[in-house]
């Protein structure tokens, strides 16, 4: 579609190194934008069309750098997360409060940052939340409540900022990566846990980046605040297994 070509701006992805951010980064490279991802650390090998910039994403003063040596951005999009898998009371309030500053202070951060380069450009961010944020997340319990707090501060950005900027969010489901069997585990795991989703599959980078270079394009221009479910149908109610009645339903 002509208004999904991004030609002639400048989109910045957080942590679009691997896995879904490299999908990301590159569904925008794909789409003639000028990409530049962000992380401690540089991608394994280098994408075409795809600037690196090395900046820890908990250092406000080196965000703020980064985005003073950029001439214009015209999106941005708050990738960078994750969590391990941590049960509450295994660990210390300290390591918890790690994640929530990784999945919800750096995204504040970034785009206070940016705010007055996407002004200028009237642009758009895209913050990357998950499923975890909208359900009960054992083991992840602190990411899915930054994945929350992320949601409701889009919806509040997008308020505050508008009309000058645009914000939304992608609630992300069960993706496959090069790190799906840290989560999975083995070929057969990822094969099951795929037959829970609807649609029979989990999801590729790709289909977050197509969605996120949605949201960012002037087919989008009448969207902010908004919440975008890229999960494949959800999750399939247990009750509905457990139930006696209806099994062909």
């Amino acid at each position: 579609m002509d208004n999904a070509d991004l030609g002639g701006r400048t989109v910045v992805v957080t942590g679009g190194t691997r896995g879904v951010g490299a999908g990301i980064a590159r569904a925008f490279a794909s789409a003639g934008a000028d990409v530049v991802v962000c992380a401690r650390r540089p991608p394994p090998r280098p994408f075409a069309g795809v600037r690196f910039a090395a900046v820890d994403l908990r250092d406000p003063a080196a965000v703020r750098d980064l985005f003073e040596d950029l001439a214009r951005v015209d999106v941005l999009v708050n990738n960078a997360g994750g969590s391990p898998h941590r049960l509450l009371a295994e660990s210390e309030a300290e390591r918890h409060a790690r994640v929530i500053e990784l999945n919800l202070t750096a995204p504040l951060t970034a785009s206070l940052a940016a705010r007055r380069r996407l002004c200028r450009t009237r642009g758009a961010i895209v913050m990357v939340g998950s499923v975890s944020g909208t359900r009960p997340s054992p083991g992840t319990a602190a990411y899915g409540a930054a994945k929350a707090g992320l949601e409701s501060l889009a919806r509040s950005m997008a308020v505050e900022w508008a009309p000058d900027i645009r914000v939304n969010t992608l609630v992300v489901g069960m993706v496959r990566t090069e790190r799906s069997h840290l989560h999975y585990g083995d070929a057969d795991g990822v094969a099951a846990v795929a037959r829970t989703v609807p649609l029979g599959r989990l999801a590729e980078p790709g289909d977050v980046g197509r969605a996120a270079v949605f949201l960012a394009s002037d087919a989008a221009a009448y969207i902010t605040g908004a919440s975008l479910l890229v999960h494949g149908g959800g999750e399939r109610p247990a009750f509905l297994g457990a139930a006696t009645v209806n099994r062909g339903s």
